[in-house]
């Protein structure tokens, strides 16, 4: 009977406290607290979208660092110089049609392929094709004649008709090794760098490698060739540090271009197919 009433007693102060506890913390000023609350909890979500819709607008016009292009605007690439002077795929299949060269006196003509490797130009190709067979004939043809002196001019015909065709058939076979069919990945790498330089060299100096435009356009080739590697080869570290330090190569030198002659500087964007967000400013690759 004590302890009941001592444990009543007890309970009494505390019951007395928590009620003038809540007197002066109403649920009013808890609900003003919590609306304070929510407001600034929906403005800093509106802020993180608004500012996140900025951010896609601002990543959709901005071009590719690597690329050079807007996302989805492949057909600035493709319709550069750089990309139509380059090796295309239809160069290499193997119905490609070839060139005949005609000989004359020779029964058969020369098929020359459409493309060759080793740099091969068309002074070249004259010579392997038009004027070494018929010269091979004529030599061989002279030698049996001071060796035969009693030999008749129909017999010399005939043998001058055996040897252009021997030389034809030696034609068609130095043809098919220097087909850029036959070539590997360095042949074929060889002649697009030739292409880039007679492309974007000046008129009187072919082979000019050291201005500016034609170092602006094998750095593109390079770093081009580079990103579909990693695209394959994902895992590649060191080749990423290389791209990145291509990439601000090119950029440093088209600053300079900028600097020094402005028109150059916008003929050999629109050459290349790079936009100008793309070498101007911060590049983060």
């Amino acid at each position: 009977m004590l302890r009941a009433c001592l444990v009543q007693g007890s309970r009494a102060p505390a019951t007395i406290a928590s009620s003038s506890h809540s007197s002066l913390h109403t649920s009013a000023v808890l609900r003003v607290e919590s609306a304070r609350k929510r407001q600034a909890r929906l403005t800093k979500q509106k802020n993180l979208a608004k500012r996140e819709e900025l951010q896609q607008k601002a990543a959709a016009v901005r071009p590719h660092v690597v690329l050079g292009t807007i996302a989805g605007d492949d057909a600035k690439w493709a319709s550069c110089d750089l990309a139509r002077v380059l090796v295309r795929p239809e160069e290499l299949a193997p119905d490609a049609p070839p060139q005949n060269v005609h000989i004359p006196a020779a029964a058969a003509d020369v098929r020359v392929p459409s493309s060759l490797a080793f740099g091969l130009r068309e002074r070249e190709q004259r010579m392997l094709f038009e004027h070494l067979p018929l010269l091979s004939a004529d030599m061989a043809t002279r030698r049996e004649m001071y060796a035969m002196r009693s030999a008749k001019a129909e017999e010399m015909a005939a043998h001058h008709e055996k040897e252009l065709a021997a030389g034809v058939a030696q034609a068609n076979g130095v043809a098919a090794l220097v087909d850029l069919r036959n070539a590997n990945a360095a042949g074929i790498a060889f002649e697009n760098r030739r292409r880039v330089v007679a492309a974007f060299s000046e008129p009187g100096k072919p082979s000019d490698t050291g201005r500016t435009e034609v170092q602006a356009a094998l750095l593109t080739l390079q770093i081009r060739n580079l990103w579909k590697h990693l695209n394959e080869f994902k895992r590649d570290i060191a080749n990423r540090r290389s791209l990145r330090r291509l990439i601000h190569q090119r950029a440093k030198l088209l600053k300079y271009l900028k600097r020094t002659d402005r028109d150059r500087y916008d003929r050999i964007l629109e050459r290349l197919g790079l936009e100008p967000g793309a070498v101007e400013g911060e590049l983060v690759v």
